[in-house]
């Protein structure tokens, strides 16, 4: 940090990751202020910026140093603190300490006391609150990915971890230096240790599942209708977490329908899919590293139905969170940070908790409502809501198979003449019957036509269109 980045910092003014203090005459003070920024996501206490955001700085000696030390003593279970000393044009020192995020082992005392953050106050910890901190850090150092697995590294697919490996130092996220040895890299992300393989590794590189590890499995489902009576495709897969994903983006396209519109300067059609990829992608990514894997008929499901998108996850959310928090600010708290940190590597999510807010930005300006979030049952469910219906739009009338088959063949292409449309959906149907199916569809503003008689097309209306 240079003397500008300090200025700069001090002209922002105080946050909930940042304070200024005089001088280190109150040090112990700050170093209350260090411990709410430990149980929180980090954040600096500087020393040497008064309340007026005036960077004047102060003499650092030896013995400031070494008071420094002592306030940093008096941290449990020891902090990460970082120390910075950033010299001003004046000859003074702004002395920066700063605190690194680190869940696992929250909660931090300072001198016996917790403390945390609101706004840009610092205050005692409510009991109940240190409490269920001490739990979630019983739980991050007994979680079942961080348990070695009976399997060996020649069980990993090393294609896929190797893929892994480069994925990473594409994103800039991994020093290109690291060694390419299998074992090496898998102590590098923490899925190795004393020489054994763990259960996240498993998850995230396996080639083998059954009858060992039956919870890396998949459940796909295309249901017909707004119920799960009927559907018209079903399967399980097993296999590891990217491969999962993989065939759920798969599944997704295969199911889920298009959305045609017309490039005005080249005149053709360009389809989009329903929800935007990265959307569904970010709920994935979620969803298999948020789950609880201990139980071994857990699972990740999508379901796509007449109505709307669920992918549910098994597991309920770390301890705190609530639905609602997901769709603003919220800690990043993965319940299995191994796992999470594959697809941090491999650039497929964010570190901050912003994966939930990503994605109701992204159906929003799609034109969609805010996707919605379940707990139900042991479980998280993300719901993604079409602005119309998915087969292909929603209404309030019940409609019969052969008006939704016509539907479907107008969700494909511009326009298409009542021929075509009878040859394909329903040859063996009288014509005045199609012919009612389509006034009525038309009645309800799903579709329109254009032209008289023979001549006439029948095309999809999309939602607010005019008329």
């Amino acid at each position: 940090m240079t003397e500008s980045d300090v200025r700069a910092l001090a002209l922002a003014g105080e946050s909930e990751t940042v304070e200024f203090k005089r001088s280190t005459g109150q040090l112990s003070r700050g170093g209350e202020s260090l411990c709410a920024f430990l149980n929180a996501r980090g954040g600096q206490v500087l020393f040497g910026v008064g309340p007026d955001s005036q960077a004047t700085g102060q003499s650092v000696s030896d013995a400031t140093m070494q008071d420094v030390a002592q306030v940093i003593r008096r941290f449990e279970p020891p902090a990460p603190v970082e120390i910075e000393r950033v010299p001003l044009s004046s000859g003074q020192e702004i002395l920066v300490l700063r605190a690194s995020d680190n869940w696992e082992a929250m909660p931090f005392t300072y001198d016996g006391r917790a403390y945390h953050r609101i706004g840009t106050t610092t205050s005692v910890m409510p009991q109940e609150t240190y409490q269920r901190l001490l739990l979630e850090r019983a739980h991050a150092r007994q979680r079942w990915e961080n348990l070695p697995s009976r399997l060996e590294i020649e069980d990993l697919d090393t294609a896929e971890i190797e893929h892994t490996r480069q994925g990473a130092i594409a994103a800039g996220r991994l020093d290109p230096l690291v060694s390419g040895a299998v074992a090496d890299f898998l102590e590098r992300l923490g899925l190795r240790a004393n020489g054994r393989i763990l259960n996240a590794a498993v998850v995230v590189f396996g080639r083998r599942f059954l009858p060992d590890y039956p919870q890396c499995q998949l459940r796909l489902a295309r249901f017909r209708g707004l119920d799960k009576t009927e559907f018209n495709d079903q399967r399980q897969v097993h296999g590891h977490a990217l491969q999962l994903m993989s065939e759920a983006m798969d599944f997704l396209s295969r199911h889920l329908p298009l959305a045609g519109r017309i490039e005005p300067r080249v005149f053709e059609r360009v389809d989009e899919p329903l929800f935007p990829p990265v959307a569904l992608r970010e709920a994935l990514v979620n969803a298999f590293c948020h789950r609880d894997y201990s139980h071994g008929g857990g699972a990740v499901s999508v379901a796509v139905y007449d109505d709307r998108l669920e992918i549910w996850s098994d597991g309920t959310l770390p301890f705190g969170l609530r639905p609602e928090d997901l769709k603003r600010d919220h800690l990043s708290r993965p319940r299995n940070p191994l796992i999470a940190e594959v697809f941090y590597r491999r650039g497929l999510v964010e570190r901050w908790g912003r994966g939930t807010q990503r994605l109701v930005d992204l159906c929003v300006r799609a034109g969609h409502p805010e996707p919605e979030f379940l707990e139900q049952a042991g479980a998280v469910c993300v719901r993604f809501l079409p602005s119309g219906y998915i087969a292909p739009y929603r209404v309030a009338h019940d409609l019969t198979q052969r008006q939704r088959k016509l539907l479907q063949a107008l969700a494909g292409s511009l326009a298409r003449p009542f021929g075509e449309l009878r040859a394909e959906v329903a040859p063996e149907t009288p014509e005045r019957t199609l012919r009612d199916d389509l006034a009525h569809l038309k009645r309800l503003g799903l579709i329109n036509s254009r032209g008289m008689g023979r001549g006439a097309v029948w095309f999809l209306k999309r939602p607010n269109e005019a008329e």
